[in-house]
């Protein structure tokens, strides 16, 4: 009988850390929303920050020494891009994102565009952020 009750411990005490190791691994996943398009201001002022400055609000691609996005960042041609700091600067994009809307994030870039400067320039909802 005594075998029976430690074997029934046992398997009680086994099913309680499996569920508790399959809850922390449920809820360590980031929240993750589908993939869509966000245009406006890519902004690199610094070597390794980035963000896209949209009508909504700043999202984060890249932090020096920290946080990454995953994906490639948008190719702006010379004429296209504005240059505040050496070569770093800020242009008009689009990118086909994933994002983080708690953490204003971007968590991984699947396409991104160049477009005119005259482009962002001309949308009145990204005139809040300053770039000329």
């Amino acid at each position: 009988m005594k075998r029976y009750r430690l074997l029934i411990i046992c398997l009680v005490m086994l099913v309680a850390v499996a569920l508790g190791s399959w809850q922390r691994a449920s809820q360590a996943q980031p929240f993750v929303e589908k993939v869509e398009t966000r245009c406006g201001w890519f902004s690199n002022p610094t070597p390794a920050n980035a963000s896209l400055y949209d009508s909504q609000r700043e999202w984060i691609i890249s932090v020096q020494g920290g946080y990454q996005a995953e994906g490639d960042w948008p190719d702006i041609p010379e004429k296209e891009w504005v240059i505040t700091n050496a070569s770093y600067g800020y242009g008009c994009a689009c990118m086909r994102v994933t994002v983080n809307q708690d953490q204003s994030k971007v968590i991984k870039i699947f396409s991104s565009t160049a477009r005119p400067l005259s482009a962002c320039r001309r949308d009145r909802a990204l005139k809040k952020w300053g770039f000329k």
